[in-house]
């Protein structure tokens, strides 16, 4: 009666995430799942990450952008699924406006982190196939450099401006949040005064992301099969064609699935929250539970220093084991 009363006055404080309603009797089974892909990210994301610092010569930038890519998938998916989880296995599913807001930062921010990432990732795969003999002088460290400070000051200036305009809004209808995470149109849906500004925030969000990053990362891979389709044999052409089809796959997935979730509610798409909840998930935990096996598993390098690694451990391992009968002998 309260809040009726003071209308557009009153401004909820805390909210209680919703992600699945259809599936609240089997949320403790939902559990399942998400928990398996967490520990996935975890253990593949850490690995490639030790081994990329263990072996010094994948200390180049192609492979400490890998590093950084998979220390950002952590991250990103940390912010999410451990309070998730929480709420389905024993309901706390509340959480401050702060909070709220916190956590919307984090995670838009490191998606867009990502986005960055995958861009660079992508020209310094064209500087080094398309432009091999300069590569050493484009892809230096303080290249390297230079594009980890756009990627900080254009995800933090962006984000902190759609975070901003959320935070200034009153919530005075109501508080429940159909999603598992605060999701930035999640929240805003709530509001109960006007939201233009922030639908307009969202659209600049996706042209300045996938409306700037796709159309250049699709133009390398285009050059790099072209170079390669010039250059190399059948074998080496099928090669190629299937890695840079697996990464733009992927990339797509992860620009498609996030874009439709970060716009369905500006453009009123009518999709089931169920599913609009889980395509919100998808697009953030899919890439970090596959990133490590394609730029990880798949990539000879690493893959020859996980083994080298491993060996050396295993050798050392042995040698502490057997030194001791051995002085024992003598």
């Amino acid at each position: 009666m309260l809040e009726a009363s003071l209308g557009q006055n009153f401004s909820h404080s805390s909210f209680v995430f919703r992600g699945f309603p259809e599936l609240q009797k089997h949320r403790r089974l939902l559990a399942l799942p998400f928990c398996a892909s967490y520990l996935l990210v975890l253990l593949g994301n850490s690995l490639v990450v030790y081994v990329i610092r263990g072996v010094d010569s994948l200390h180049s930038p192609m492979y400490l952008l890998v590093c950084l890519l998979c220390v950002v998938d952590v991250l990103v998916v940390s912010a999410i699924i451990p309070n998730m989880l929480l709420g389905f296995l024993f309901d706390w599913n509340r959480i401050s406006l702060a909070g709220c807001l916190t956590q919307m930062f984090f995670t838009h921010f490191l998606s867009s982190v990502e986005s960055t990432l995958l861009l660079a990732m992508a020209l310094d795969r064209y500087v080094a196939i398309c432009r091999p003999l300069h590569y050493a002088e484009i892809m230096d460290s303080s290249t390297l450099a230079k594009l980890l400070l756009f990627t900080l000051l254009r995800s933090v200036s962006i984000m902190a401006t759609l975070v901003g305009l959320a935070g200034s809004l009153r919530f005075c209808d109501s508080n429940v949040i159909r999603h598992c995470y605060c999701d930035h149109m999640a929240l805003v849906s709530l509001a109960c005064s006007s939201t233009a500004r922030n639908s307009a925030a969202g659209l600049a969000v996706i042209i300045c992301f996938v409306g700037v990053d796709i159309p250049l990362i699709f133009f390398s891979y285009v050059k790099i099969i072209s170079v390669v389709l010039q250059a190399a044999a059948g074998d080496d052409r099928r090669k190629a064609f299937h890695t840079c089809g697996t990464h733009l796959m992927v990339m797509m997935c992860f620009y498609l699935v996030g874009s439709v979730t970060f716009l369905s509610h500006n453009l009123n798409i009518p999709i089931p929250t169920d599913v609009n909840t889980f395509m919100g998930l998808m697009y953030i935990l899919l890439p970090a539970t596959v990133n490590p096996i394609i730029y990880g598993v798949r990539t000879k390098e690493i893959r020859n220093g996980f083994l080298r690694i491993f060996k050396l451990r295993a050798k050392t391992i042995l040698s502490v084991k057997v030194s001791p009968a051995g002085k024992a002998q003598t």
